[in-house]
């Protein structure tokens, strides 16, 4: 397993252990309190920053508002009951397929 999947991994079992705990005790349980919508824009607000630090060429600025972003993605996913695997399954379904082909399968 790659550094990135491990990582992943151990922050995903993480953010599952705030799930019910006191808010006032950790940030990851404080998001998830404020529901789905909240934890969507959250991602998405970080999503730009990651944007806009691609596009400003700061690799620094990149990686740390990719590891937001990661985060959040991820807060995002148990908040709204999803998980890796399901991601992954996604992603599985792919392989092998042309994104062109993936991307015109799917249902307008």
């Amino acid at each position: 397993m790659s550094r990135f999947a491990e990582t992943l991994d151990r922050l995903a079992a993480v953010i599952e252990t705030r799930k019910g705990a006191d808010p006032s005790s950790s940030y990851t349980a404080k998001l998830l309190s404020e529901g789905v919508e909240r934890l969507a824009k959250k991602f998405g607000e970080e999503a730009v920053e990651t944007v806009i630090a691609a596009a400003s060429g700061d690799k620094d600025a990149l990686a740390a508002e990719s590891a937001d972003m990661i985060y959040h993605w991820l807060v995002l996913l148990a908040g709204a009951g999803g998980g890796l695997d399901e991601v992954a399954a996604r992603l599985e379904a792919r392989e092998g397929r042309s994104g062109l082909d993936e991307k015109a399968s799917r249902p307008t």
